[in-house]
């Protein structure tokens, strides 16, 4: 059923005849009378009785008017809404956010994001970047903050590069190096990301790499929970450079890793030939104009 025809019948019987519904709709009478006459053809009976001059509703054209008022104003409403979507002022954005990194690097970017764009309710999902991709794969986020796949099925876009560092107890022997090689820790407890950081991996195959295996002491998810362990010389834990703050190096050693394979290259990803909402281009671009000097 089209809703030309259903604007017209709706219109001739809210004007109480053709020709008014006509000049209501810019048309011609005859054109009115068509469209009427195809709608009574497409539902199969009579909707207007035409008396004279007077054209009235038979039953079945009270329950068509009825319903067709109703949706009219549904797919004036859709219109509406899909053009404050497309003009960002509402929407919702589906935001994966590392564990790793998300306050120094995304917190300022979703304040701005908030700031420019209010109506745009943001729902973030913070997680590793090895379950950030299964939730971009399985269309729970649309778009999320991941460190580099290997796969194809997922589009990515640099967003910054930092080299890692090695987190040492004070006082420990080695604290005081300038640079450490994985192999000068071979003989120390690690203490990795769980295994849904790509970061728990990534160290565990450079370290393979490098002709040993590593000792895992202990694996979390939580940042604090594992620089408290380092600083009571339980094991060594390694972070991107630009994650240690003030506050850690006052509990701790942060020396840097001499492995320029070994980096912590974080970007945004979406699945390949995803639609992307308004909403998610604006965070796109946002991230963009923030670190595309960095």
């Amino acid at each position: 059923m089209e809703f030309r025809l259903l604007r017209a019948f709706t219109e001739v019987v809210q004007r109480g005849g053709f020709s008014q519904a006509a000049r209501s709709l810019a048309s011609t009478q005859s054109t009115i009378s068509k469209a009427v006459k195809q709608l009574e053809d497409e539902v199969g009976t009579i909707l207007l009785d035409r008396v004279g001059h007077r054209s009235v509703m038979t039953p079945a054209g009270e329950v068509v008017y009825r319903r067709g008022i109703k949706l009219l104003a549904d797919r004036d409403d859709l219109i509406v809404e899909l053009d404050e979507i497309r003009g960002l002022k509402r929407g919702v954005l589906r935001l994966g956010v590392p564990s790793v990194g998300n306050i120094k690097l995304f917190a300022p970017v979703v304040c701005m994001y908030r700031e420019r764009y209010p109506q745009i309710e943001l729902r973030l999902i913070e997680h590793g970047s090895n379950q950030l991709e299964k939730h971009l794969r399985a269309g729970d986020i649309d778009i999320a903050g991941i460190l580099k796949p290997q796969s194809h099925d997922l589009e990515w876009e640099l967003i910054r590069r930092e080299p890692m560092v090695a987190l040492l107890a004070p006082g420990h022997p080695l604290s005081h190096c300038r640079s450490l090689k994985l192999t000068d820790l071979s003989s120390l407890p690690f203490i990795l990301f769980d295994p849904g950081f790509r970061l728990h991996g990534m160290i565990l195959d450079a370290s393979r790499k490098a002709g040993f295996e590593p000792t895992v002491a202990v694996t979390s998810s939580q940042i604090d929970f594992m620089v408290e362990l380092v600083s009571t010389n339980v094991g060594v834990a390694f972070l991107p450079s630009n994650i240690v703050d003030e506050a850690y190096l006052q509990r701790l050693a942060a020396v840097p890793l001499d492995e320029p394979d070994l980096a912590w290259i974080m970007g945004h990803a979406w699945r390949h030939n995803a639609y992307l909402s308004d909403a998610t281009v604006a965070w796109m671009d946002l991230v963009r104009e923030t670190y595309q000097n960095e």
